[in-house]
């Protein structure tokens, strides 16, 4: 079970705004978060499911949007929410082999879905993200099946895990263990308060690079290791997902998480080769209706010149969302006998 350190624990905090009540993406009203966790002598894989509202969202789409900082990357359902700006499914998080299994796992569960409320599905756009486990995990086997995907559904909770749960079981970030992190943020404005919350699922960078606080720190590591690794590669990608109930347009959406990249670059990341950084955001306001008797259909939106706290939120977030996800990841032996670290061994030492 993956432990859920906080960065307070080791002295560390990340910027100036304040988080939500959890510190999670969950901080978003109606948001939850399911995992579910393949874990054997080979298999060290699984599914994580941003569940964004508990209606049908197929009904009620949600304004969405996505950007591709690397495309290294197998990610599903990207072109839609370009086009059409909307998000009409849960997102999935697996590892790069299993998209395509995952995907159809949401086709089912999605018919399944608009069957029990009432709601004609004829097309549906299911977003899959993914990292490469290979590392770790016999990717090959392409352990994650339906049944992962439907347990994360039915898993899904505001109080998740992070670490080496679900899709992040076999992840590597920064040399070390990396899995799933999650931070939120609140934003005031005109005397209310806004949530904006990241779930990361971090498998990129390099141990050399990597920044706390904006000091130095994966050097000290390695030679706190056993046995110096080999200069690595950046490579392995990293996925953002940000929930807000900020009324924020499509167009909005794509500029705020395109700030993920800022969080990523504080922590070290020079976004290499090899690495795929994929952000996506979607908003719970504003929601638009599958089919309506109106032409036109009311909006509201943020003022553009307001949209700086929300920037520095993204950033934020994105930054502390990666080290939760190290910071609550234990080691890991993979399948063919290597070992990836908790950072937890070596931050007392070297923070």
């Amino acid at each position: 079970m993956a432990t859920q350190a906080k960065l307070s624990d080791y002295g560390i905090s990340v910027g100036t705004l304040p988080s939500g009540p959890l510190g999670k993406i969950s901080d978003v009203p109606g948001v939850t978060v399911g995992h579910c966790t393949v874990d054997t002598q080979t298999q060290k894989t699984g599914v994580t499911v941003v569940m964004p509202c508990a209606d049908d969202m197929f009904a009620q789409k949600l304004p969405a949007a996505a950007c591709v900082l690397n495309g290294f990357g197998k990610t599903a359902g990207l072109v839609q929410i370009g086009e059409l700006g909307t998000l009409e499914t849960p997102i999935a998080l697996t590892n790069t082999l299993n998209v395509g299994l995952v995907y159809d796992a949401m086709v089912e569960y999605m018919v399944g879905r608009c069957a029990q409320s009432g709601t004609a599905l004829r097309s549906v756009n299911p977003v899959v993200a993914e990292c490469n486990d290979g590392g770790l995990n016999d990717i090959a086997r392409r352990a994650v099946r339906q049944e992962h995907v439907f347990a994360a559904i039915e898993n899904a909770r505001a109080d998740f895990e992070e670490g080496d749960v679900g899709a992040g079981k076999g992840m590597v970030c920064h040399g070390l263990k990396g899995g799933i992190g999650s931070a939120s943020r609140i934003v005031e404005l005109d005397g209310a308060r806004y949530t904006l919350g990241v779930l990361a699922l971090a498998n990129h960078g390099r141990l050399e690079d990597l920044c706390i606080g904006g000091k130095s720190v994966g050097a000290k590591i390695a030679a706190h290791l056993e046995s110096a690794p080999e200069q690595q590669q950046d490579k392995g990608s990293c996925i953002v997902v940000m929930a807000t109930d900020l009324p924020l347009c499509a167009r909005q959406l794509e500029r705020v998480v395109k700030r993920a990249s800022v969080g990523l670059a504080r922590l070290g990341s020079y976004i290499g080769h090899g690495s795929g950084e994929v952000f996506l955001g979607f908003s719970t306001t504003n929601r638009v209706p599958h089919e309506s008797a109106r032409a036109v259909l009311p909006c509201t939106v943020l003022h553009e010149g307001r949209i700086d706290a929300v920037f520095r939120a993204m950033g934020e977030a994105t930054e502390e969302a990666v080290l939760r996800a190290m910071l609550c990841a234990d080691t890991v032996t993979g399948f063919d006998g290597s070992t990836k670290y908790t950072i937890r061994n070596f931050i007392s030492q070297i923070y």
